[in-house]
């Protein structure tokens, strides 16, 4: 079957458009795509302006610009159950738990179509799903980014996604839900035991960044007590394990906090790229596992709640997988200068 072919537009910016914001021109040129549509495909990087991608809808164009949109093919309005291995912690007629691994991407979006986690659980729970999340995140409660793996719950009726989402929005300021993750991160946190606080909102220049702002954004703390340094002892701590405990749930959280405080996660690229010179001075056994591991440290370790349906108390625990355990090993054994 021939693939779906992409629609290219462009125009040039007339004297008049000058000055005016960049999602408003084209939606102006091209009436049957809506001015929120082109706001989504200039964050997806979809529009140029003169050959440079443009990631701000907000941007001024300037007269004279030549700007193309690459708008993709239509998807299907509803995803499709897919035949993907699930590690089911629990089951019952309410809600799933599930170990979710790295490289899993919770819900269908731009780029993500298939082979999602919603995919799986249409196809292992059928109509007993859940649908308040909408067709494309049927159950969805709560997420984890694609490269953090472990602990998630999700709801497989109306009242259990009502009664779940209820403990969520209270961020376990109720003694409800309990999370936590266990991270790498560069270097030694100054206290054994801390709390981040500082808002969270997207970057101005690059809307796929979260960052923690002095002005606006959303209220998020983030508790974490570190449990092992590496070395263990003597000489200068080149990483730290720490357990992060969650009382908001922002986008990004533990990584940009971590990243805020001088304590980026080992593997992150987004918040951690300035890092990239104390990786080359790892032993090479520690040098090796983090190039292996290929992602962000984190895990979701430990997941609490009281049942939406039984009230009764659920706690879950989910060791390392084996490429953190690995690298954890790696550290713990490495022959430090």
């Amino acid at each position: 079957m021939d693939e779906p072919i992409r629609q290219e537009h462009s125009i040039t910016v007339a004297d008049a458009e000058a000055g005016a914001r960049l999602d408003r021109v084209l939606s102006l040129h091209f009436a049957e795509i809506s001015r929120s549509r082109f706001k989504a495909l200039i964050e997806e990087g979809m529009v140029t302006a003169d050959g440079r991608t443009i990631v701000e809808p907000s941007y001024r164009v300037k007269p004279g610009e030549r700007l193309a949109v690459s708008v993709p093919p239509p998807v299907p309005a509803e995803p499709e159950g897919e035949d993907i291995a699930l590690a089911i912690v629990h089951e019952d007629e309410h809600l799933i738990v599930i170990d979710k691994p790295a490289g899993l991407v919770v819900h269908p979006g731009a780029g993500n179509w298939t082979g999602t986690l919603v995919n799986a659980l249409i196809a292992h729970c059928g109509d007993s799903l859940s649908g308040i999340g909408g067709v494309r995140r049927p159950g969805i409660v709560h997420r984890l980014d694609k490269d953090t793996s472990g602990l998630m719950v999700v709801a497989k009726t109306d009242a259990a996604h009502a009664g779940l989402s209820e403990q969520f929005a209270a961020h376990g300021r109720d003694g409800r839900l309990e999370r936590a993750y266990a991270a790498l991160v560069w270097g030694a946190p100054k206290r054994m035991t801390g709390t981040v606080e500082g808002n969270i909102a997207r970057k101005e220049t690059n809307r796929q960044k979260m960052a923690v702002t002095a002005t606006g954004g959303r209220h998020a703390t983030t508790r974490y007590r570190v449990a092992e340094h590496f070395p263990p002892s003597g000489g200068k701590t080149a990483a730290s394990l720490v357990q992060c405990h969650l009382e908001t749930g922002r986008t990004h959280q533990i990584r940009v906090h971590m990243a805020h405080i001088g304590h980026p996660l080992l593997g992150d690229m987004i918040y951690g790229a300035g890092f990239a010179a104390s990786a080359r001075t790892l032993p090479d056994g520690a040098r090796k596992a983090l190039e292996e591991l290929g992602r962000q440290a984190l895990h979701a370790e430990l997941l609490g709640f009281e049942h939406p349906a039984t009230g009764e108390r659920l706690r879950f625990e989910s060791a390392l997988p084996e490429d953190l355990h690995h690298l954890v090993n790696a550290l713990r054994l490495a022959r430090w200068n």
